[in-house]
């Protein structure tokens, strides 16, 4: 099982590894409009555990241009382990 925390409402979340996080960053408040990767209402940042997270995709590389510590949550996975999350 991974976990996701969230640094701004210090809410934790178990999700099975290989799980998408969308679901859980909208429990813990994070915007969400398209769901499809080209609005940006989901971007989060990732404090801790990037490599925990699948590989950027295009929607991302299109929507946030830098690839560095923000990801769109309605894009990317959790493979495993844990990752801090603000919004």
């Amino acid at each position: 099982m991974a976990k996701i925390i969230f640094e701004d409402t210090d809410e934790e979340f178990e999700l099975p590894d290989g799980s998408p996080i969308a679901e859980a960053c909208e429990q813990a408040g994070v915007p969400f409009a398209c769901t499809e990767g080209v609005c940006g209402t989901c971007v989060v940042e990732v404090t801790e555990g990037m490599d925990n997270l699948s590989e950027f995709n295009q929607a991302e590389a299109d929507f946030l241009g830098e690839l560095n510590c923000e990801r769109l949550a309605c894009q990317c996975k959790i493979k495993k382990g844990i990752v801090k999350l603000k919004f």
